[in-house]
């Protein structure tokens, strides 16, 4: 229960930062040719020019190294006891629901929030248990939140738990970044595989 209302708390935060500024069509309206993302085109976000390191080995810029159309961008950590799980798994469902030729046309791109014990190793598997494709990245703290605040995501480590270890709140947005390292889209952390797979065949048909 206290989890819950951290990350209660913590989503009320982020709110207020302006991510629904724009307004959005329900997650169930899936099939109906409109995206179900909350539009926040008026207000995009700008990608901030930092670099970190990758599950591939090397440096990682979020706006030199994002070389497809579309960009799904999440921040989390491995040892995120069940939204971060929920999320990828869903986006690496929405990308099997997809034609080869969108799926082809999206990055997905996982920024830890932990990088005392998210390394590159830790990372690579973790995210391997979803999609080997997606790129995982982690660093110095200081670059990490210089990138969280470029999405206007907020975290923080949270109190010790009694078997051991932390927990970590964060915002949970799922972003999209567009071809111009703009953030004009996101989807909230409940939002389903098939309703993601929607809009993402919309938004490479767009781009």
């Amino acid at each position: 229960m206290a989890e819950r209302g951290l990350r209660a708390r913590l989503t009320g935060a982020v709110l207020a930062l302006g991510l629904l500024a724009s307004a959005c069509s329900s997650s169930s309206d899936a099939g109906d040719g409109e995206l179900s993302a909350v539009d926040i085109t008026k207000t995009a976000y700008q990608v901030p020019a930092v670099s970190l390191d990758a599950t591939t080995g090397e440096s990682f810029s979020l706006t030199e190294s994002t070389e497809k159309p579309l960009t799904l961008v999440f921040f989390g950590y491995v040892n995120c006891p069940d939204i971060c799980k929920m999320v990828m798994s869903n986006i690496a469902s929405a990308l099997t629901r997809v034609d080869e030729k969108v799926r082809d046309d999206v990055q997905v791109v996982f920024v830890t929030t932990d990088p005392a014990r998210d390394d590159r190793q830790a990372l690579a598997g973790y995210l391997g248990r979803f999609d080997p494709t997606f790129v995982g990245l982690t660093g110095e703290i200081e670059p990490l939140r210089e990138a969280a605040e470029g999405f206007h995501v907020a975290w923080q480590k949270g109190k010790k738990l009694p078997g051991g270890g932390y927990d970590v709140t964060h915002g949970t947005q799922i972003f999209l970044v567009d071809g111009e390292d703009k953030v004009p889209y996101f989807w909230k952390q409940d939002t389903s595989a098939a309703v993601l797979a929607e809009d993402l065949t919309l938004l490479v048909k767009e781009s």
